[in-house]
């Protein structure tokens, strides 16, 4: 991953989808912010600003170049994390 991107999981409590993609950062050691939208409605409010829906797990791609790009589906989060790192590569 480039060090100018910044990752940001939205997620909520009981969420098998959600506890999906955390197992796997887990496993690949990678600590990224995560923001409960049920213990924050602020994180809420900004991603039903950006995606129009409420639904987690969403990864948030920041690029300091070209802004946000929101990944909704627990499946296609895990590929993009697996194919950006390795296993106890550490965080982006």
């Amino acid at each position: 991953m480039s060090n100018e991107k910044q990752l940001r999981l939205y997620v909520r409590d009981y969420c098998m989808y959600c506890d999906r993609v955390l197992r796997v950062l887990g496993h690949l050691g990678v600590e990224i912010e995560v923001r409960n939208i049920w213990q924050n409605p602020d994180y809420e409010r900004t991603l039903v600003g950006a995606t129009g829906r409420r639904s987690v797990p969403v990864l948030e791609i920041v690029d300091k170049d070209s802004g946000s790009t929101w990944m909704p589906e627990s499946a296609d989060i895990v590929r993009y994390l697996e194919s950006g790192f390795k296993p106890g590569s550490g965080a982006s």
